[in-house]
């Protein structure tokens, strides 16, 4: 009877720690508000504010189902931080497209420029039939030019809503010439679109192979998982002693170290971007560091 009454203490416990943390992340993200141009209608929560708020589900729920504090913490965070330990590949993929999307305008500015047409008017001309991936911050770029801002700093802010090194050299090689004016534009991007689609053919494969490893990560994980659960719910006994004190602080030295192996392998397919230059669009500064970096290439 007393242990019976221990067991159902330790669950309450955990509940009302529970409670207590769904609470914590409320008042940190805060609740969904109101959309003022739709009244009625809730905001979405976060993507990582649901990821959360899913950890602390499952981590109740297997607290109450197995008594396991330890168990509950680690199923629960895996839940809330699921896409951070095995996720990457839809922002490659995304990475990928864009880059090719950026190969391609780079050999039309390059195919139209030779028609001896500038940049403020090749730029709108290419910017119809470009790639999907790129073809909102190529509108933003017109629309900039269209209101009569400098064609350097519209560049600046284009390499900043492209986010991508890559973009980046290009942004440079047309500032420079924006600024110089200056012949040699069209050797200048033909090598950097030959050098675009090296990278991309790079980042293909690399990929592929990084796909494979999260691939053999996540099924690691599923099939442990699986396994675990099976013994629990149709071999009490077996796993009977993990409920103790003792039988914790073994699962909790277990699970720190499938954890690292399990980071470890997360490490490898981890994906590693060169850094941008030109940082900041609103710094004049920036066009002379590009400047710099493509007179070195």
């Amino acid at each position: 009877m007393i242990e019976e009454f221990r067991t159902e203490l330790a669950i309450s416990a955990g509940v009302a720690v529970g409670v207590g943390l769904l609470l914590l992340v409320l008042a940190v993200t805060g609740t969904p508000g109101r959309d003022a141009a739709t009244p009625g209608r809730t905001v979405k929560l976060k993507r990582s504010t649901v990821h959360v708020l899913a950890g602390v589900g499952v981590g109740l729920t297997v607290l109450v189902f197995t008594g396991w504090p330890v168990l509950g913490l680690v199923l629960g965070l895996l839940t809330a931080l699921w896409t951070k330990i095995f996720g990457g590949s839809a922002q490659e993929r995304r990475a990928i497209t864009r880059l090719d999307g950026l190969a391609s305008w780079t050999e039309s500015l390059r195919d139209t420029i030779a028609g001896a047409v500038g940049l403020e008017q090749a730029i709108p001309a290419t910017a119809v039939n470009a790639a999907p991936s790129i073809r909102p911050a190529l509108n933003l770029l017109v629309d900039r030019l269209r209101v009569r801002e400098p064609l350097p700093s519209a560049l600046l802010k284009f390499s900043d809503d492209l986010d991508d090194s890559a973009a980046d050299l290009i942004v440079a090689a047309l500032i420079l010439n924006a600024r110089l004016r200056g012949p040699g534009l069209r050797e200048v991007l033909t090598a950097l679109s030959e050098s675009a689609r090296e990278e991309l053919d790079l980042r293909r494969r690399v990929e592929g192979s990084r796909r494979s490893t999260r691939r053999s990560v996540q099924i690691v994980v599923g099939v442990t998982l699986v396994f675990a659960g099976i013994l629990i719910v149709f071999n009490g006994t077996y796993v009977e002693p993990y409920g103790t004190f003792e039988g914790q602080f073994a699962l909790t030295v277990v699970v720190v170290l499938f954890a690292a192996g399990v980071l470890w392998l997360r490490r490898l397919a981890g994906v590693s971007t060169t850094e941008r230059f030109l940082i900041d669009g609103n710094q004049g500064s920036s066009a002379p560091v590009a400047a710099d970096k493509v007179a070195a290439r």
